[in-house]
């Protein structure tokens, strides 16, 4: 009788040790929480920092990559790796589509950190909570601030060529279309102005904002909200035709570096991209945020983290949805 009430204890121990798992933030989070790959997986999160420090050493511009790569994945059928899968007989790739073709870059480190995690526990850790973890450690390794990745989510088995077409906000987008696309995510637009700061890092081409040096409104003329000595630089290295994919720095001030200085950019008329300048030009309630985040750097780390959790959470796909692939470029045959 004695043992029988000991192992009932024992049961009713473990139970109580293992709740958290299933349960510890699931009304945060839905079904994703951090410490999803505790058990399975304990090394897990060390791995994808490990391989992402490499990568970010190796090229500086790979944070901003990564970070990207994570946002144009989650605006397409929530966060399920659908970018990441190349195309095949049935599957045409997200790839392709005007926002990432030519500049989505990153897939051979989500390859590597993917390799890396096989080993250590195969066929446990999903492409998409990769791409989560990515873009976390690139924004900290830039100098940003970190946050408790939800994890959990599992990996699609299609891609949606035009819902990346039509759901990634575009460089030339009305404030009002940018609004509207990240509130079909379930965004707001304190959301909107926080994520957009991550443009204090990385590099966009000259075919993305050409039209603001020369034909903004298809009149010919150029965008007078742009600051016309920083137009005049932009234009002598980006002409009314060729040079397409030159690159030029999003923040020019502080560009590898993850802080608040693209804010203080737009408020001086020199955001580069449209989809920058807006913020400050047509829309009351984000021209505050700017001037807040502009001024509080802490404030905008603060948001920016809350928002990349908030944004990590769009439609993931948990349970028995979905699946885990082994090699994140295809779906398992």
């Amino acid at each position: 009788m004695a043992q029988f009430v000991n192992f009932l204890l024992l049961v009713v121990v473990s139970l109580i040790a293992f709740a958290p798992l299933c349960f510890c933030t699931k009304s945060n989070y839905g079904y994703l929480y951090p410490q999803f790959y505790d058990h399975s997986c304990p090394n897990a999160q060390q791995i994808v920092k490990s391989v992402v420090a490499k990568a970010v050493a190796k090229e500086t511009r790979m944070a901003a990559s990564l970070l990207r790569l994570h946002f144009h994945d989650c605006f397409v059928k929530g966060c399920d790796a659908s970018i990441l899968l190349d195309s095949t007989g049935s599957i045409i790739s997200e790839k392709r589509s005007n926002p990432n073709r030519n500049s989505a870059r990153g897939f051979e480190v989500i390859d590597d950190i993917k390799s890396a995690l096989e080993k250590e526990c195969p066929h446990t850790v999903s492409c998409a909570d990769i791409m989560a973890l990515s873009a976390r450690d690139s924004t900290v390794l830039a100098g940003g601030p970190s946050w408790e990745v939800p994890l959990g989510r599992r990996d699609s088995k299609g891609a949606s060529l035009s819902g990346s077409n039509n759901n990634i906000p575009a460089p030339n987008n009305t404030f009002q279309t940018i609004l509207t696309k990240f509130k079909l995510q379930g965004l707001n637009v304190v959301d909107l102005v926080a994520l957009s700061g991550s443009h204090t890092i990385g590099n966009s081409r000259c075919v993305s904002f050409r039209q603001r040096l020369y034909n903004q409104s298809g009149n010919g003329q150029p965008d007078y909200s742009l600051d016309q000595s920083y137009a005049a630089q932009l234009r002598t290295r980006c002409p009314r035709s060729g040079g397409d994919q030159n690159l030029f720095f999003l923040d020019f001030v502080s560009p590898t570096k993850f802080d608040n200085s693209y804010f203080k950019l737009l408020l001086a008329s020199k955001g580069l991209l449209n989809s920058d300048q807006v913020l400050v030009t047509k829309n009351e309630a984000s021209m505050e945020l700017v001037k807040k985040y502009a001024y509080n750097n802490e404030l905008f780390f603060k948001q920016f983290a809350a928002s990349m959790v908030k944004m990590g959470n769009i439609s993931p796909l948990t349970g028995s949805k979905g699946e885990i692939r082994k090699h994140c470029r295809k779906i398992n045959s």
